[in-house]
């Protein structure tokens, strides 16, 4: 794969990391060149990476826009040109949606960066760990159909989904997790609603080859990661805190309890990293746990 990457740049003059770069952009919507640069270059300095982004967009692979206000104040994403390169050297096993400028800075903006920024914690965290989550290991807006035949408005459409790989004591896991993010604009009842569905999800029957219908695409059913941004600390944590209540006591969560989900401020994903103890479960109340759901031996906060 390096190789035909390396190859693929050369002829532009680029370096063998622009079309990994590109794969990237394309994938994930948009990025800030501090995104990338963690993502893809995090031995060099902010200079010399947009010094690069500047030479990609120069050869028509990614462009950027203006976000106006706010931080960050630019984001980049692949052009048509740039994802069919990115493709045809098999850096992305598939063509995503090609996204215009109109889109990137609309009214999903904040939404995607912040999901973006979630899913490079877990990417430090494996580098960190020896773990295995690279810069294509999550996936944006994946639908999982409620029936089959899949039935229009019978889904649960995940804001991501990801894998982590890791080893420990000699096994390997291999870890799927739903990652939701919640940005205060629905009330906490309709929060609470909308995590309650992946119990739906979990029960959900496959009627041509029996069992359930996540298990086509994941050996365990995956825990769900909730993420909580968009106000202050302290009514995201009283947020926090009543969506996990009211999830307790929704009867289809009590009839699958193999069904679990954590809850965190993104800033503190951020901050911290996945295997801080910065996580409430569902099923462990007051209790401090890492995204994995081990506990906080030191107590709870």
């Amino acid at each position: 794969m390096t190789t035909v990457s390396t190859a693929h740049a050369g002829h532009r003059g680029l370096p063998p990391a622009a079309i990994d770069i590109v794969a990237s952009v394309a994938a994930h919507r948009a990025l800030s060149a501090e995104q990338i640069r963690v993502i893809h270059l995090p031995g060099t300095g902010p200079r010399r990476c947009r010094a690069l982004l500047a030479r990609i967009g120069a050869a028509g692979l990614i462009a950027h826009v203006s976000t106006g206000v706010g931080s960050p104040r630019r984001l980049w994403f692949a052009t048509e040109a740039g994802v069919r390169a990115a493709v045809e050297v098999g850096v992305l096993p598939r063509t995503p949606r090609i996204f215009d400028a109109g889109e990137i800075v609309g009214p999903l903006r904040a939404h995607t960066f912040a999901v973006n920024e979630a899913a490079i914690s877990f990417l430090e965290a494996a580098r960190e760990e020896g773990d295995d989550f690279g810069p294509l290991a999550w996936r944006h807006e994946v639908g999982h159909p409620l029936s089959r035949p899949a039935r229009r408005g019978r889904s649960v459409i995940a804001d991501a989904v990801l894998t982590y790989v890791r080893t420990t004591a000699g096994k390997v896991y291999v870890d799927h997790r739903f990652l939701e993010l919640d940005r205060a604009t629905l009330a906490v009842d309709g929060l609470a609603a909308e995590l309650a569905r992946y119990a739906d999800l979990f029960r959900a029957e496959d009627p041509e080859e029996g069992g359930p219908l996540w298990r086509r695409r994941y050996p365990a059913f995956p825990s769900v990661v909730c993420m909580l941004a968009g106000a202050g600390r302290e009514m995201l944590l009283r947020r926090r805190d009543t969506a996990l209540a009211l999830l307790r006591a929704e009867p289809q969560l009590t009839r699958t309890p193999k069904v679990e989900i954590r809850v965190c401020l993104l800033e503190d994903l951020v901050a911290e990293g996945p295997f801080a103890p910065i996580f409430r479960a569902l099923r462990d109340p007051g209790q401090d746990v890492d995204w994995l759901g081990n506990r906080n031996e030191e107590g709870s906060t």
